[in-house]
């Protein structure tokens, strides 16, 4: 049995995780076994300048964080070597970066699952988060969509408006005319 300074560590980082956990917008679990020290390095240079929190935690710890935030599904993930990769403003770029990584890594590097805004999704479900185009494309997309109809509205309102200053304009020049 682990002293009690021991335990006191370990319920204070599983406290700090299940925090983090909770406010993340959304987050990937990993096996990362077989990668050579400088690809991890460059791994978490991305991670950091995305603003994406990566790290190496016991998975006894990462099951207990995960059971006191209500993540129970995560559990069974939590085998041989794992990595947690937390953001807590951009629900997409763990698993962009991550599934980029994955690709280029072959085997080495598996994403197992993840969870999205409190909902935890299975490894083809990040897959399918990290090929959703960027926010801004989607927003644009949407409001390009919103707008289509309205456009198609004024043109038909500006046809019939031209149309009626045409036949207005010729009844004036018949009438000049006359």
């Amino acid at each position: 049995m682990p002293n009690a300074k021991v335990l006191e560590e370990k319920q204070a980082i599983v406290k700090e995780l299940a925090e983090k956990i909770k406010s993340a917008s959304s987050g990937v679990l990993v096996d990362y076994k077989g990668i050579s020290v400088e690809a991890d390095t460059k791994l978490r240079r991305e991670m950091r300048s995305a603003g994406v929190e990566y790290a190496v935690i016991k998975n006894t710890l990462t099951s207990l964080a995960c059971k006191e935030v209500g993540f129970e599904d995560l559990i069974p993930f939590l085998n041989g070597t794992s990595a947690l990769a937390i953001s807590k403003n951009d629900a997409i770029a763990p698993a962009k970066i991550l599934n980029a990584y994955a690709k280029k890594s072959g085997d080495k590097f598996k994403i197992k699952a993840g969870f999205v805004e409190g909902k935890v999704i299975s490894a083809d479900g990040v897959k399918a988060l990290a090929d959703l185009p960027p926010r801004e494309v989607l927003i644009a997309k949407v409001l390009g969509g919103m707008n289509a109809p309205i456009s198609g509205f004024v043109n038909v309102l500006n046809g019939n408006i031209r149309g009626l200053v045409v036949a207005l304009n010729a009844i004036a020049e018949k009438k000049a005319n006359a």
